[in-house]
């Protein structure tokens, strides 16, 4: 048994250890270090936050619409309001309202399971390649970010004037919309900006992004 090249990650294995000219076959094996942290783009807090609490505040309002405590309470629930957060509402919804909640509580899903899937394949499948990585999870993250944007404003303008700058009165549907994303919004920022890791692509130049791809 040899290695092609001590650069290489492929071990060859040989019937004669003498000579080179019966392979039988080749099997890729990946360095222990890298198999121990396949995402090198989003350590520590960045991958606790946007491969799991992230996709997990997406994917929870889904049930919440379609099963408990319903579409209507969430209809209700986007304007704060004096009643008890989770007393059954004894209005109905036309069908068309209720139909558009459905499919919201799809895409609210359709987010959480996007973001967690093609983390952990941009992990999985550029496993020795940080700056593809950083390039993945970089675009996933400019898309977020600028949804963050549009729907802080929206819950923002939306919310009745005598409630926007009133944060006491914001219930946790309103404190979802708002707080927490932007919350997440600034985190994004931080992630580019490289707080608290190091950048293999944003920030860099050609000749380092060169040499880190190469490692």
């Amino acid at each position: 048994m040899r290695h092609n090249s001590p650069s290489s990650s492929n071990v060859t294995f040989h019937l004669n250890p003498h000579t080179s000219s019966l392979l039988l076959f080749v099997l890729p094996l990946k360095p222990s270090l890298q198999m121990m942290s396949n995402l090198q783009a989003l350590p520590g807090f960045y991958k606790l936050l946007f491969l799991y609490l992230e996709p997990v505040s997406a994917i929870i309002p889904a049930p919440m619409i379609w099963v408990w405590p319903g579409a209507t309470w969430f209809h209700n629930e986007q304007i704060p309001h004096s009643d008890f957060p989770f007393l059954p509402s004894t209005k109905s919804l036309d069908p068309r309202t209720a139909i558009a909640l459905w499919h919201l509580g799809n895409c609210y899903m359709l987010v959480g399971l996007i973001v967690s899937f093609v983390f952990r394949v941009a992990g999985d499948a550029f496993w020795d390649n940080p700056v593809a990585q950083e390039q993945v999870v970089g675009a996933i993250l400019t898309a977020m970010a600028i949804a963050d944007v549009t729907h802080v404003l929206s819950s923002f303008i939306g919310l009745p004037p005598d409630l926007r700058y009133n944060i006491l009165s914001w219930n946790g549907i309103t404190h979802g919309n708002i707080t927490f994303t932007t919350f997440i919004f600034c985190v994004r920022l931080a992630w580019f900006l490289g707080v608290g890791r190091r950048r293999f692509y944003y920030g860099r130049n050609d000749s380092v992004r060169l040499e880190n791809k190469s490692r």
